[in-house]
């Protein structure tokens, strides 16, 4: 038993050597034939790289805009027509949502209103957003100077007001903003803090790149509004986005007429088809890649028959010396299989070398926030098997033909 093991052994060792040989005898040839199992194994892990990185970093966007987060409004269908004040989302609507949804952890509402502040003698449009306590966390909003407002301010009815970052360097160039006064219209706000988002959301929400934020009861004061134009919600986690959108739904809707419709959406939506997109781009690129690994293939199956008829008299020889069809298969077979494995390997380093190249790079360069490329295992695992098999696959045909030649036509083919 141990016999036949060792003459195994011996054979598979010398089909090995055989193979090797052959390739080493034609590098450029060879070289050649792998270029296309790079190409296509490159495209494999790069592609699925792509796509997390892709999704990752939409993830992080809408994140940082607001995790979690169900936002209300009246209908500007119903808007259009005409509105009873009490159609109005109000104080009492925020606080049957806060203690009505044991999932909300946050609630927050806003008023926002057009006004002007005069600078260098010209008149400049801002936005005034009228703000609940908790909308600085719903919002994550970055307060890189002062502070943001606090119990005292919404109590007290403060004139307090916490500016944009590019309003602060608009009316006050060259110097700390908090502390100053500032003159809206005919009002005065003293500065408390300045503010930016964590994410910019180009004036698709109430703040704008000229915004001032002032407490809530300062803005009923002075126009009288005790309505709020949107309402903020922010689940405890992820999987209570869906609960919390139906129930600020439900409570909405029981607190007014019920012609009155309002718009109560997520941002898990967008994230969603952010996730459908990524995924069809993925599809459509990895069929690219596989194609690509279709034709190194077929590259590899006309080389290789190529290669088998030059061979010819040696694999007569072979034969006549006692090699067996099926040790001669398997030689072909190995031929095949470290192409498309070297060229594997090759594709795979160069896929990851790209992306932690950048990643070093973005320690230098201006990369957006929130860039990170994760590298997917399983992609390389997927790439390296799928070019060995495809290199089975289109090597079995040279590889039967070869094992069926016959010794004594084989000696004689010149």
């Amino acid at each position: 038993m141990n016999g036949v093991a060792q003459q195994s052994a011996i054979h598979w060792s010398e089909t090995g050597r055989l193979a090797m040989e052959a390739l080493r005898a034609n590098k450029v040839r060879a070289a050649l034939t792998m270029l296309g199992v790079v190409i296509g194994s490159a495209c494999i892990v790069l592609v699925v790289t792509i796509g997390l990185t892709g999704r990752t970093f939409v993830r992080h966007q809408i994140e940082a805009v607001g995790s979690n987060l169900v936002f209300a409004s009246l209908s500007q269908t119903a808007a259009a027509e005409n509105v009873a004040l009490s159609d109005e989302i109000s104080i009492g609507d925020l606080e049957a949502v806060r203690a009505g949804i044991p999932q909300a952890v946050h609630v927050a509402g806003t008023n926002d209103f057009p006004m002007t502040v005069v600078v260098d003698g010209k008149t400049w449009p801002v936005s005034v957003v009228g703000v609940t306590p908790e909308f600085q966390p719903i919002r994550n909003l970055v307060i890189p100077q002062g502070r943001y407002f606090d119990s005292d301010d919404f109590a007290s009815v403060a004139k307090v007001c916490v500016l944009s970052e590019h309003l602060a360097d608009l009316v006050f160039p060259g110097r700390n903003p908090v502390g100053e006064s500032l003159h809206v219209d005919e009002l005065t706000f003293t500065v408390i803090g300045v503010f930016r988002e964590r994410i910019d959301t180009f004036g698709q929400s109430e703040i704008r790149t000229d915004s001032l934020l002032v407490p809530f009861p300062l803005v009923r004061y002075y126009t009288g509004d005790t309505f709020f134009v949107t309402l903020y919600a922010q689940a405890n986690r992820p999987e209570s986005v869906p609960l919390v959108t139906d129930q600020v739904a439900q409570i909405l809707k029981s607190r007014h007429r019920p012609e009155v419709e309002y718009d109560v959406e997520n941002l898990s939506s967008i994230l969603d088809t952010s996730k459908r997109i990524s995924f069809a781009l993925t599809i459509v690129l990895l069929l690219v890649a596989l194609l690509a690994l279709v034709i190194s293939g077929i590259g590899i199956m006309n080389i290789m028959l190529v290669t088998v008829t030059e061979r010819t008299r040696e694999i007569g020889l072979r034969k006549a010396i006692g090699a067996r069809p099926q040790e001669i298969l398997y030689q072909f077979l190995f031929e095949a299989i470290l192409i498309s494995g070297v060229g594997a390997i090759i594709g795979i380093l160069i896929a990851v070398a790209i992306p932690l190249s950048v990643d070093i790079l973005g320690h230098f360069l201006p990369l957006p926030a929130g860039l990170q490329i994760p590298v997917s295992w399983l992609s390389v695992l997927a790439a390296f098997v799928v070019s060995c098999a495809t290199g089975v696959f289109f090597g079995y045909l040279p590889a039967r033909t070869a094992a069926q030649l016959q010794p004594v036509e084989s000696l004689r083919f010149e």
